[in-house]
C-alpha cells in the first residue's frame, strides 16, 4: 500500500504562474529522490454541491484560488527516507531561500496511509 503527503494551499491567482516554476523544480527534487509520483493541481471547480468548499476550509480570499497537492511514496519509511534526501539537497536549499508565494499558516498538510490503492 501507498502513502502518501497532501497539501492543500491558498495561492494568490497571480503568483501561479511562479508557485508552478517552484512547484516543477521542488517537484523534480521529490522524484529524483525517490518519490514515486508528485502532483500540483490548481483549483477548477471548487464551488460543488456538496461537502466542505476547498476555498473555504483554507480561508481562501478574493484573488486567491486553492492548488491541491500530493505527493506519493511506497511507505512511510520511504517518504522518511526521501523526504530527508530532499532536505540535503541543494537544489532544495535554494527553492527555500524562495519569497513564500503563499500563506503558510493556513495551508493544511498531512500524511496518509493508502487503504485503497487500485
Amino acid at each position: 500500500m501507498a502513502y502518501v503527503d497532501g497539501f492543500v494551499i491558498p495561492v494568490p491567482k497571480k503568483n501561479i504562474a511562479a508557485y508552478r516554476k517552484v512547484a516543477r523544480a521542488a517537484g523534480k527534487v521529490w522524484m529524483d529522490s525517490g518519490a514515486v509520483a508528485y502532483t500540483e493541481a490548481v483549483g477548477d471547480d471548487l464551488s460543488p454541491k456538496f461537502g466542505a468548499l476547498f476555498p473555504r476550509m483554507t480561508k481562501a480570499k478574493r484573488g486567491e484560488t486553492v492548488v491541491f497537492s500530493f505527493i506519493v511514496y511506497k511507505s512511510r519509511k520511504h517518504r522518511d527516507s526521501v523526504n530527508a534526501k530532499v532536505m540535503k539537497d541543494p537544489r532544495m536549499a535554494k527553492l527555500m531561500k524562495v519569497p513564500m508565494l503563499f500563506d503558510e499558516k493556513r495551508m493544511a498538510y498531512g500524511g496518509f496511509k493508502a487503504i485503497v490503492d487500485l
